[in-house]
């Protein structure tokens, strides 16, 4: 954890503050910013909207991003380096740890004032990005990591194991619930961007967030994991349907693309749908299909009457036309008032297979994305008419359905469907599954077709864990990071690494940041012996092929 920057500002600050208080009683007076606010006056609760929304955008950021790629919900077809082959350069966590010590603030207030709510809203959070932190990066500072205000600084906070962090965080969320659980209340209610001050849901949260990381654990420490996982189904306080879920809107003020996807307008047209996922949502006629993704701008038609194998031009609604490609802008337009496009080929003379669906994703881990089913203009020129890419509705400023999604109901059901699978519960596996997949199509608006959805052979409930897990993978869609901790614990659904990935299996963790390694070198040092190197590992133990305290001696991943 980088600190030196920090600690830095805080020594230039104590020496100014030496001279000012060296000088006389009037200079003194005239040195004070009267814009300013002390620590000691400050308002806790205006620092959760920012804590709230930077958790939630960075959460959604990987979700929509390299972790797509990694759990193949989407691929890119263009500078695809870390996003299809998994070429991930070391990463730093400082965007996290500053949360933590805004965060830490918040705690510190919220007990000198004795105010209970903003205690266990700050506890929540604070056990939000812990585990997340552990989930991503294995061991990591935790006990001294906010040790920042005390009379003897901890300037290189040590490495907890990563089981401590689990643990400890959960045992954070357990008192966040008895403290919800008391009836405070929040006094500024429009600094919750989560739920607008109701506790109750605060309360779901956190009971939530104990299912999420027990399951987390449930190889390693299955007795643990249980009784936490009971404690909560008995108490009945978890979320329960999509007006429960804990997500941020994007609005007007946030760029749309930047917003929904992460990424500039020039890469949106490059992240498409992977196959994996593609081709699952359209064996079950899943309605998601047409939310997330959009049809190919024009469709392949075999037809053998051609004397040539492939038609150079594009037909307008079937007729022939001079036109070999257009640009996105001219598509979108030309779509939006009816017009079709397609362009035919003869199967008899072609060499080449093409996809000729609607809907067409990428394969994992192309060595060439670009020139995919027959891409005209290959390369970065012109967007790939014949592959689809993301659905209208990220297209747009806002929309109500695009969200910076941090936990869902449908999540909830899902751990809930595997802990009575696994006869951890009393309940009926197949009822929770069935709720599981109410809420999960619900989320994206289309819960008025679960009853065929439900009906579809190979959604309809099996009682295989094989399953339960597909169609969580499927409902992890933009927060893919669960959709990946999932798959490094259960091995399914059962993903493959592409021809041009780095590795030839999927990666397990992300590597220790420059900033941790060059300024905290002991203490990451130690933490970097402890994982466990594989045969796929890359420049050492520090790889995001090696396994940490969570996966060895487990059976996964099940390479």
């Amino acid at each position: 954890m980088n600190l030196t920057s920090t600690y830095s500002k805080w020594l230039v600050l104590i020496i100014i503050a030496g001279f000012v208080v060296s000088c006389d009683e009037d200079l003194t007076k005239t040195n004070i910013n009267p814009n300013g606010v002390s620590p000691e006056s400050a308002n806790a609760s205006l620092l959760l909207p920012n804590l709230m929304r930077n958790f939630a955008r960075e959460y959604t950021h990987l979700g929509e991003g390299h972790i797509a790629g990694v759990v193949q919900h989407m691929q890119e077809d263009a500078w695809n380096e870390e996003y299809n082959e998994y070429d991930w350069e070391p990463r730093d966590w400082d965007n996290y740890y500053n949360m933590l010590r805004n965060n830490q603030f918040v705690y510190e207030k919220s007990v000198e004032e004795e105010q209970e709510a903003l205690q266990a809203i700050s506890l929540t959070m604070k056990s939000l990005i812990f585990g997340h932190i552990t989930d991503l990066w294995g061991d990591a500072p935790y006990s001294e990591a906010l040790k920042v205000s005390d009379d003897d600084p901890v300037l290189t906070p040590a490495f907890d194991s990563q089981e401590d962090i689990y643990l400890g965080v959960i045992e954070d969320l357990k008192e966040a619930a008895s403290l919800f659980d008391s009836g405070a209340t929040l006094g500024n209610t429009d600094a919750d961007l989560f739920f607008g001050g109701d506790m109750e849901k605060w309360h779901k949260f956190a009971h939530s967030l104990i299912l999420r990381y027990s399951m987390r654990i449930s190889e390693k420490l299955p007795d643990a994991a249980r009784d936490n996982i009971q404690e909560v189904y008995q108490s009945g306080i978890y979320l329960e349907s999509v007006s429960d879920d804990v997500s941020i809107p994007y609005n007007d003020a946030d760029p749309w693309i930047t917003a929904a996807t992460g990424t500039d307008a020039s890469n949106f047209r490059r992240r498409r749908p992977a196959n994996t996922l593609l081709d699952k949502l359209m064996e079950y006629n899943d309605p998601r299909l047409e939310v997330w993704f959009a049809p190919v701008h024009v469709r392949w038609v075999e037809d053998t009457s051609l004397e040539v194998a492939v038609e150079p031009t594009i037909r307008r609604n079937g007729e022939p036309t001079d036109i070999v490609s257009m640009t996105e802008e001219e598509y979108y337009a030309e779509v939006s008032t009816g017009n079709e496009f397609t362009r035919h080929f003869n199967p008899e003379l072609s060499e080449t297979e093409y996809d000729t669906r609607e809907y067409v994703g990428l394969p994992t881990a192309l060595v060439e994305p670009t020139a995919h089913n027959g891409n005209p203009t290959p390369g970065q020129q012109v967007q790939n008419q014949h592959v689809s890419q993301l659905g209208e509705i990220f297209r747009q400023r806002s929309h109500e359905l695009v969200q910076s999604r941090v936990m869902t109901a449908a999540e909830v059901h899902f751990i809930l469907t595997e802990a009575a699978f696994k006869d951890w519960i009393s309940a009926d596996a197949e009822n929770l599954y069935n709720d599981a997949i109410r809420e999960a199509l619900s989320v994206w608006g289309v819960g008025d077709s679960y009853n065929d959805y439900i009906s579809t052979e190979g959604v309809s409930y099996e009682g295989t864990l094989e399953q339960i897990m597909e169609q969580k993978w499927i409902g992890a869609f933009t927060i893919a990071t669960e959709a990946w901790f999932d798959w490094r614990r259960t091995g399914y659904p059962e993903l493959e690494a592409g021809p041009a990935a780095l590795r030839p299996v999927l990666p397990l963790r992300f590597t220790y940041g420059n900033n941790e390694l060059d300024t905290n070198s002991s203490n990451a040092n130690e933490a970097i012996e402890r994982l466990e190197e594989t045969e796929y590992s890359v420049v050492g133990k520090n790889s995001s092929w090696s396994m940490s305290w969570l996966f060895q001696g487990t059976e996964h991943p099940s390479w």
